[in-house]
């Protein structure tokens, strides 16, 4: 069976935090993620770390960012985990619950942290599947469709934000589900 043709049985739920959204020019400061299998339910323990980047990295950040982030900057200038360090224990977390298999992504615009895992991280990055879950694509349909939107806190937290994104699946999938039971 080729690649194109297995059943995924697992999602990688991810989240970053970085200094601006342009990944040539600004860098990821924050990252979590775990895996949960297709009933969405975390499978095992999740990753969480800061990632430490140096002033001048930090001193680029975006202005909205600098505004409404600035303690995660200052928790990633302060951090003792280096890029690299970080990106290997990411990368050995990947391949230690998806044994082989391709990780397939699962986030709200996870395309966008997709990019700077790209740019920054080829060793993560050669562990995904090309298909990918994003989140941010139902929410488009369903607040087309209904004008509601889910409850959700801008945290601004990289594992905050990723197990916000779960229970916002879950609740469009809900929705959704509910508005093919009425037709």
């Amino acid at each position: 069976m080729s690649e194109f043709e297995e059943r995924p049985t697992r999602l990688l739920w991810l989240d970053l935090e970085m200094t601006g959204l342009n990944p040539r020019e600004q860098r990821i400061i924050e990252v979590a993620g775990f895996v949960t299998d297709f009933a969405f339910e975390q499978s095992g323990e999740q990753f969480e770390s800061l990632v430490h980047q140096p002033d001048e990295v930090l001193d680029n950040a975006d202005d909205w960012v600098k505004e409404n982030m600035p303690a995660q900057l200052e928790a990633s200038r302060t951090s003792d985990r280096d890029e690299a360090s970080v990106e290997s224990d990411f990368a050995a977390f990947i391949e230690e619950h998806f044994q082989g298999e391709p990780a397939v992504l699962a986030g709200n615009s996870i395309h966008q942290d997709r990019k700077f895992i790209d740019e920054w991280w080829p060793e993560v990055a050669r562990l995904w599947h090309y298909r990918m879950v994003d989140v941010s694509g139902l929410k488009v349909i369903h607040h087309g469709r209904t004008g509601e939107k889910f409850p959700k806190t801008e945290q601004h937290r990289a594992l905050g934000d990723v197990e916000a994104s779960v229970e916002e699946l879950k609740w469009l999938l809900d929705r959704l589900a509910a508005t093919d039971d009425e037709q």
